[in-house]
């Protein structure tokens, strides 16, 4: 009888972390402004995503203004701090069938307690034609 407790105890908790009964709600903000080559990056699709070990979850997505400029924010129950990264998928300057990707971490001293964002991370303005470590193509985004 007590390893059944023990077992189905097990099974809770594990189902419980699954579907984000414990840990605390957590919430990132990230904005900016994308130019190519000096120029206003209109209309390139930015996404907020949490980095997980296997699939990435996303917490928000958008495209760029006529400015160029951007504003995603997400939230998350998690265990640990969530690791928010900000992913970039555009054509600047690349003139093959996908996207060229880019993708920022925000930092954890961006991450805020609940739901709603107390800090906003800002990644300034960005010239897409210049070429970042780990930039790699995505055909799916």
């Amino acid at each position: 009888m007590k390893l059944l407790v023990v077992i189905f105890a097990f099974f809770a908790g594990a189902h419980a972390l699954l579907f984000g009964l414990i840990g605390s709600e957590q919430s990132a903000a990230v904005t900016g402004r994308l130019t190519c080559n000096g120029a206003p990056a209109r209309n390139v699709r930015v996404k907020l995503y949490e980095k997980e070990a296997t699939l990435d979850v996303l917490l928000d997505e958008g495209t760029t203004d006529a400015n160029g400029e951007f504003s995603l924010q997400g939230h998350k129950t998690e265990v640990s701090t969530i690791d928010p990264k900000l992913n970039i998928y555009h054509k600047c300057n690349y003139n093959g069938m996908c996207y060229q990707k880019s993708s920022l971490t925000v930092p954890d001293n961006y991450v805020s307690e609940g739901a709603t964002p107390t800090k906003t991370f800002n990644v300034g303005t960005i010239n897409l034609a210049n070429q970042f470590s780990g930039d790699s193509t995505d055909c799916i985004n």
